[in-house]
């Protein structure tokens, strides 16, 4: 490979991790609803060499979270890993909720869909089965109350979503007592009689 080419696939290269590290700040701070333009102008680059790295917002946005992402299917298999159900389920929700409340972009992606995503759409199945093992099997040790179903989890993760503080800092402490509060409703023993359950898919929710 020639010197020039082998320059231009850094310059490229470059251009890249700085429109990944841009966007992920912004989105972060904003939301994932920041205009490309936007992004564009502030990673130093022209619109069309956004576009040719990332032809559509959605592939922008799948890349720049596939960290969060991952780490989210991981907590999932961390609990299904841990003997014990109940505390396992815990530590995910909790978990994952705090990624959603200190980075505003991850909450939004969270809660959007994008089926152009193949790997992440695979991986989001796969962790929606992993729910629904983990919440058998915390029902079977008494712990989690027998009425529940995942698409509670997809409401507190809505709830969760829905959080609006001064600072990060106050909107993490906010998150962490709502979850505990909910998480303290899903015992058991404080399981009282409750509307009937919502239809709503946690593929809805999940990255």
């Amino acid at each position: 490979m020639s010197p020039e080419k082998s320059q231009l696939r850094s310059d490229a290269a470059q251009n890249r991790d700085r429109i990944l590290a841009v966007a992920r700040e912004l989105f972060a701070s904003r939301g994932i609803d920041v205009q490309m333009a936007t992004i564009a102008r502030r990673a130093g680059v022209g619109v069309a060499t956004l576009y040719r790295r990332f032809p559509t917002k959605e592939s922008l946005v799948a890349e720049v979270f596939e960290d969060q992402f991952r780490t989210c299917v991981a907590s999932m298999d961390e609990a299904l890993a841990d003997p014990d159900p109940w505390r396992g389920l815990c530590r995910a929700v909790e978990k994952i909720c705090a990624m959603q409340a200190v980075d505003r972009g991850f909450g939004a992606a969270f809660l959007a869909s994008f089926p152009a995503a193949v790997d992440i759409e695979r991986e989001r199945d796969r962790a929606v089965r992993e729910v629904s093992v983990l919440v058998e099997r915390a029902k079977q040790t008494g712990q989690l109350r027998a009425d529940f179903v995942p698409e509670d989890l997809t409401l507190l993760l809505m709830a969760n979503n829905g959080i609006v503080a001064d600072t990060p800092e106050a909107t993490l402490a906010a998150s962490r007592r709502l979850v505990a509060y909910l998480l303290n409703s899903f015992r058991a023993e404080h399981a009282g009689p409750l509307p009937p359950p919502v239809s709503i898919d946690l593929r809805n929710v999940l990255p």
